[in-house]
């Protein structure tokens, strides 16, 4: 979601920048609320290309116990640790 609302905040902080809308109804300077928007939209790609990186970085790993059923009595085999990171 990040990088979506970055790109759409640009893309309309440009529409407000650099067309040549009337700006007698809102009595704002159209220019400067664009380039806020446009600011804002690079701080949310940024963050959401952080974000992206970090979650691509995570490693999940797994315990397996194994228990096998010998007359009634109950053995431990022991366990097995499998890493399921993938290699980028």
């Amino acid at each position: 979601m990040g990088i979506g609302l970055g790109v759409f905040l640009i893309i309309i902080g440009a529409i407000l920048s650099f067309t040549t809308l009337d700006d007698t109804l809102l009595k704002t300077n159209l220019d400067v609320v664009g380039y806020i928007l446009m600011a804002g939209g690079l701080l949310a790609l940024i963050f959401g290309t952080l974000q992206n990186r970090q979650r691509t970085n995570t490693s999940h790993t797994s315990v397996v116990e194994h228990h096998t059923i010998d007359e009634g009595n109950v053995q431990h085999d022991g366990h097995e640790v499998r890493d399921d990171r993938r290699d980028v």
